[in-house]
């Protein structure tokens, strides 16, 4: 459990939590984060011995679970118990917003296997971004986030879009295959994600958007050249098509993605330092997820 995640209730519910669990048979240990990287270990030295690893945080503690899991070798199912700001990746899977609705799905015991990306060797649940929008989650302070919530990320996005500088990448996909495609040019936003939902903010077609099939989705948004382009880009966001020529957005099993030198990139809501040339890769049913 990750006590200072979103709104910092999920200590408030723990004892029923374990209740609830306890009159279901299961014997549980509690593992309470101090400081970035605790989740991680955690799953890396529990995560083989037990039944089920339940997490309660936000994407980000989600992140270093599964970074311990499959660093570690361990195919044990994880119960994700959201209690983040946003909570991007609990959204994508359709999982309910009560804490306790969480905590008896994981009790029924009801499991799907979900791919993973993979960056640079280091792994995410469902984003890898770049450009507005990108340092949002980890730029907000945590007790503006608290405060705020959602709203928090909100706000810091609309101040992203006022300031943002237009990133010059060249996206290559399924490099020497018959599926290779290449986009290259000026963007506001990039990503390469496994979610229907980005910081909240975004909310991507859930009819092309499957979280099993061994595939990214590449989402890309072409640096607007006059107000015509960005109301066009506004529109289809809002819609949800995403059929506009400043947007592209198609599927892949790998990327590579070069940009400017000095390019930072968010994982999972939380800061990553990219290269010049980043490679991400797709894990076929890397993990177990109990929903």
């Amino acid at each position: 459990m990750n006590p200072k995640s979103g709104v910092m209730l999920a200590p408030k519910y723990l004892s029923e939590l374990v209740e609830r669990f306890s009159k279901a048979g299961f014997l549980t240990q509690i593992l309470m984060t101090a400081k970035r990287g605790d989740a991680r270990d955690f799953a890396a030295e529990y995560g083989g011995e037990s039944d089920i690893i339940a997490v309660s945080g936000g994407d980000g503690t989600l992140n270093e679970v599964i970074n311990g899991m499959i660093s570690a070798g361990h195919k044990t199912p994880i119960g994700y118990i959201p209690s983040g700001s946003t909570n991007d990746f609990a959204n994508s899977i359709g999982l309910p917003e009560s804490i306790y609705d969480c905590t008896d799905l994981i009790i029924e015991g009801n499991s799907q296997k979900y791919d993973i990306g993979c960056f640079n060797g280091r792994y995410f649940s469902y984003i890898a971004s770049f450009g507005a929008f990108t340092s949002t989650s980890y730029s907000v302070p945590q007790n503006i986030k608290n405060m705020l919530g959602h709203t928090a990320y909100i706000l810091a996005g609309i101040k992203d879009i006022m300031t943002i500088k237009p990133i010059h990448a060249r996206i290559t996909t399924d490099k020497g295959t018959d599926h290779e495609r290449i986009c290259e040019g000026e963007y506001l936003f990039g990503a390469v994600c496994n979610s229907r939902s980005v910081a909240g903010i975004l909310k991507l077609p859930a009819s092309e958007v499957d979280m099993s099939d061994g595939l990214m989705e590449v989402f890309l948004i072409k640096m607007p050249r006059d107000p015509i382009a960005l109301n066009d880009i506004a529109i289809n966001m809002l819609n949800g098509s995403f059929k506009s020529n400043q947007i592209d957005f198609f599927s892949a099993k790998n990327i590579e993605v070069e940009v400017d030198k000095g390019t930072h990139w968010t994982l999972d809501g939380e800061y990553e330092e990219g290269n010049d040339i980043c490679h991400i890769s797709t894990v076929e049913s890397a993990i177990t997820l109990i929903k």
